[in-house]
């Protein structure tokens, strides 16, 4: 499976769930990784954010409210639309036509979008999103995985319609593709089994050796 392949798919999906999902509230445990991942970035030198999968922008209007030039961009343009109504600069665009000149984002997130992609896609997408990183900034990766899930495939019980594709990988597999293009500043897992979510933070290096755009400590 290509990441082509299911992009139509999941579009026709998240617009149809557009407004329901923008009506949802966040557990607070997502709270709290969207809280330390600013934290991280306070005093650091961030600017400019990209959230990717950005969904209605409510994670994209947080980060804005506390200080950061945000960019929101989503595959959905129902979810675009919603971002734009809470006056956020956002963009409809797919994960491999993220249409920024490279080094143009201080920080990237990404929270439960990337396990849409297929494994034989992701080093590409993470390569471009390391691209539009500067040297030193840091990308929250977010999603669910590890034991107990099938790796790739539709789920007929999925409440979309149709149902999305989604890549549940191991631990050590989602690392293995992160260490290809970044440094992992973190990675920790909250839940267990099938509510397993892996939480990596990540680091573009500076190919010149010099000083790091953000300080880690």
């Amino acid at each position: 499976m290509r990441y082509g392949e299911v992009i139509g798919s999941l579009r026709t999906a998240y617009d149809g769930g557009a407004r329901r999902r923008d009506g949802r509230g966040k557990a607070p445990w997502k709270l709290a990784e969207r809280e330390a991942f600013l934290g991280r970035l306070k005093g650091h030198g961030c600017g400019r954010l990209l959230e990717i999968g950005a969904g209605t922008g409510h994670d994209s209007v947080y980060f804005r409210d506390n200080g950061l030039d945000v960019v929101a961009v989503d595959l959905s343009p129902a979810m675009v639309a919603l971002c734009r109504e809470k006056g956020l600069d956002a963009h409809a665009m797919d994960f491999l036509g993220l249409d920024f000149p490279p080094g143009s984002f201080d920080a990237v997130y990404a929270l439960n979008c990337l396990l849409h992609v297929p494994n034989s896609d992701l080093p590409a997408v993470l390569e471009a999103v390391r691209t539009l990183m500067r040297p030193g900034g840091l990308f929250f990766l977010g999603v669910y995985g590890g034991a107990g899930r099938p790796r790739e495939g539709t789920f007929d019980e999925d409440d979309h319609h149709p149902p999305r594709f989604f890549s549940f990988r191991s631990d050590e597999q989602l690392q293995e593709y992160a260490r290809a293009a970044f440094e992992i500043v973190d990675f920790h897992v909250v839940g267990a089994d099938d509510d397993r979510f892996q939480s990596l933070t990540l680091r573009r290096a500076d190919p010149s050796g010099g000083p790091a755009g953000l300080s880690l400590q």
